[in-house]
């Protein structure tokens, strides 16, 4: 079974085709800038290389499009006709509480994900975009959909919900709901394979640190809380997202910066975080380079950012009464090796004791910690398209 797993944005669509015999990559890359001027489409040819090509790309139909020519190029694709591809796979962001689990996409389904847009309106809206697209290119081909938000929908309610009047949550599905789900999810079971323990009988802390983090705390299994909330800006300093601030503090500054309900949430989604306190960046990378460098506000905000995932650790080692494991993943937690040790150093109570040659390591499935340590820190990639493609193919050979 081929199956093309499809991450669309609001003017994107990023894409991976895997034969599912056994799970390798066919063909990957992404489409950027639809809708806009200098659209165009980047290939990752076998060897590595990246081709880009220039289109005009009005509409994410066009996008999926240019996908279709591409994977059935003579010279760069991987296909020779687009029936090979057995089915289409979709990650949603937000599956609000309609959907704790992947499904089959059906009408019913569609108008679901365009009910729950006012919680993700970038994210939906493009994600729809491109179910729709593949509608109209690949009618009869059954097409999947792998919501962020599904694998924490076991969290209990009082994890969950807001201390606000109940009614709102009601009427208005206000409630913290998680991001990054695909990606906890693959990593958990995985660091379970990697110690050899069975993910029922395990309390594991997963740390997703890339430009968007979060934390999950997870227990024989099942997520019992996670940092993101109603959205994804809730939770851990991020490389342009405040993460947790008082709700007063933005009324305070929206009165202050007067500033208009949507342009505070931009500002604090894209010009706080990491980005907002260095002045430097967003990009971890450069602000790593100038904290050695000495800059102060660089060292400060990398501070803050190891501090704030610290507490988070400490809290859901508390939640779940103990912690096994605990997992970094995801571009920064992949590959900043200075990071991994700060966020859990003066830990060492809950029984973590790093080793730093184990540490010295980027993106490498590897445990990291100590022989003795009797909490075992593991570092595992992330892999959260092939997620994406298992649900597709089992879904579709259930059908």
């Amino acid at each position: 079974m081929k199956i093309l797993v499809l991450n669309c944005g609001s003017s994107s669509i990023k894409y991976k085709l895997y034969d599912m015999a056994d799970e390798s990559v066919l063909a990957q890359g992404g489409v950027e800038r639809i809708g806009l001027d200098e659209a165009f489409i980047k290939v990752t040819l076998g060897n590595g290389e990246k081709k880009q090509i220039m289109a005009d790309l009005p509409t994410h139909k066009e996008g999926v499009a240019l996908v279709f020519k591409v994977l059935l190029d003579p010279e760069i694709g991987a296909l020779k006709s687009v029936d090979e591809i057995d089915a289409v796979g979709h990650r949603i962001v937000q599956g609000g509480d309609l959907f704790e689990k992947s499904c089959l996409v059906t009408p019913e389904v569609e108008k679901g994900i365009e009910s729950l847009i006012d919680l993700a309106p970038v994210h939906n809206a493009g994600h729809l975009r491109g179910l729709r697209a593949v509608d109209e290119l690949m009618p009869t081909v059954p097409q999947v959909v792998v919501f962020d938000n599904a694998f924490h929908s076991t969290m209990p309610d009082y994890a969950y919900l807001y201390a606000i009047p109940y009614e709102l949550y009601q009427k208005y599905h206000v409630r913290r709901y998680g991001f990054h789900g695909t990606s906890h999810r693959y990593v958990s079971q995985r660091v379970a394979e990697i110690l050899g323990r069975d993910i029922n009988d395990m309390k594991i802390i997963t740390c997703h640190i890339g430009n968007g983090a979060s934390v999950a705390a997870i227990k024989n299994g099942k997520v019992v809380d996670t940092s993101m909330g109603l959205t994804p800006l809730a939770g851990l300093m991020m490389g342009s997202r405040s993460g947790d601030i008082d709700a007063s503090a933005v009324t305070y500054l929206m009165e202050k910066l007067d500033k208009k309900p949507q342009e505070m949430a931009d500002f604090l989604n894209k010009e706080s975080g990491m980005l907002g306190i260095t002045g430097i960046s967003s990009d971890m990378r450069e602000i790593e380079a100038a904290e050695k460098a000495g800059n102060e506000r660089a060292v400060l905000g990398m501070k803050m950012y190891s501090y704030r995932i610290k507490k988070y650790i400490g809290a859901y080692a508390a939640a779940m009464g103990g912690v096994d494991a605990i997992v970094w993943t995801a571009g920064v937690g992949e590959n900043q090796i200075g990071l991994r040790m700060t966020a859990v150093e003066g830990l060492e109570f809950l029984g973590i004791k790093m080793d730093a040659e184990r540490n010295n390591c980027r993106g490498v499935e590897k445990i990291i910690s100590a022989d003795d340590s009797k909490v075992k820190v593991v570092l595992v990639p992330t892999d959260e398209e092939i997620v994406i493609a298992r649900d597709t193919r089992d879904l579709v050979e259930k059908s």
